[in-house]
């Protein structure tokens, strides 16, 4: 009998590649029924565990022979029991290390584009959750754009580059997963930048963020221009990176466009949101490369696991970029929204510096799908 242990950076090379699996998910229904691991070529059956607790033999004709099978529970003990019982009626099967939590916080770097004179940036997707944050390196140095609270990967991968970190940025006050910003600064010893209007209530210091401001990395000039783009947050700012890229933060997504609701803020914020997206990205030139802070759904991914199109694209493909009705926009804006993210209050309390959670206790909060588009 022998029971195979998949990691999470396993199951996502899997999603990149199309691979196919079958899943069975052994949590309660509404916990598969509100976030599951998805890929393009997967299949799918939950049964919550308790029913299992007499024996696989009931659900044998759902599991199939011909295909890659992984056991997923919330935190791996119960995809270890249910994997072995499966592994006694003679099935190969594997069970996720670490359940959904690790799945929740495995991140995948990905090199999207060179950089003039020789620099790099880097998007790291955290594939289970659909955040998105970046690495902009050059001559030596380095900068953080909306980092996670998984610090170590970041660290890890810029002395990996022989890159010293100098700046770490936060597009705006995130509201759906705790950032690693500050955590990073203190560690490096550096800038930790944030737009100002959404630090009105931080309990800490940091550098204001505002429309204009040019941060360079490195001695080759490759520099970062903030763009004031509020909607999402009335702080929200966009980064142009050397030209070419624009970092659109969470008020504009592949598939999609930011929420404004956040903070409670619908009907203040929705016509900042349609001038930022309609008149300021307007003047923006449309080969800019789009680099959003989410994805919503795994179809955005491209085909090197990146997240990322031109900005010309969206203004044709990107429906929440073609509602000529300004009526009809606020109407789609405030009236289509998805459940508020799980403890999004705590994580934005979290992200001020109010409060500071145990480790087990972030990841309690971050469980579950990113939810900051409006559908």
């Amino acid at each position: 009998m022998t029971v195979n242990v998949m990691t999470a950076g396993e199951v996502a090379k899997k999603v990149i590649n199309k691979d196919a699996l079958f899943i069975l998910d052994v949590r309660n229904e509404d916990a598969f029924a509100d976030w599951k691991i998805e890929g393009d070529n997967f299949d799918y059956f939950n049964i919550p565990y308790f029913e299992l607790l007499d024996g696989v033999e009931g659900i044998m004709e759902k599991i199939p022979s011909d295909k890659e099978v992984l056991v997923v529970c919330a935190k791996e003990g119960s995809s270890v029991m249910v994997a072995e019982m499966l592994a006694e009626e003679g099935l190969t099967v594997s069970y996720l290390k670490g359940g959904m939590k690790s799945w929740s916080e495995h991140l995948e770097p990905v090199k999207v584009g060179d950089l003039k004179d020789g620099g790099e940036l880097y998007q790291f997707v955290r594939i289970g959750k659909g955040c998105l944050s970046y690495m902009v390196i050059s001559n030596g140095e380095a900068a953080i754009i909306d980092a996670t609270r998984m610090t170590d990967v970041f660290l890890n991968f810029a002395e990996s580059k022989g890159a010293k970190i100098t700046n770490v940025l936060d597009t705006h006050l995130h509201a759906d997963h705790i950032s690693g910003g500050r955590s990073i600064a203190e560690k490096t010893n550096t800038t930790y930048w944030l737009p100002p209007k959404d630090a009105e209530e931080v309990t800490f210091d940091y550098a204001t963020l505002e429309g204009g401001n040019v941060v360079t990395i490195g001695n080759t000039a490759i520099d970062i221009h903030a763009l004031y783009s509020p909607g999402h947050t009335i702080g929200s700012t966009s980064f142009v990176v050397d030209e070419k890229f624009l970092l659109s933060g969470d008020i504009l997504f592949i598939d999609s466009i930011g929420r404004p609701d956040l903070a409670g803020k619908a009907e203040d914020w929705v016509g900042d949101l349609r001038e930022s997206l309609y008149t300021r990205y307007r003047e923006l030139s449309g080969e800019l490369v789009v680099l959003p802070a989410h994805f919503m759904i795994i179809d955005e991914l491209n085909e090197d696991g990146s997240v990322a199109e031109k900005l010309g694209t969206l203004f044709v493909k990107n429906h929440g970029l073609n509602i000529d009705d300004e009526a009809e926009f606020r109407r789609l804006v405030t009236e289509n929204l998805p459940p508020q993210p799980n403890a999004y209050q705590e994580i934005r309390e979290t992200n001020m510096g109010k409060i500071t959670p145990e480790e087990e206790k972030q990841r309690e909060m971050e469980i579950g799908p990113n939810r900051c588009a409006v559908r």
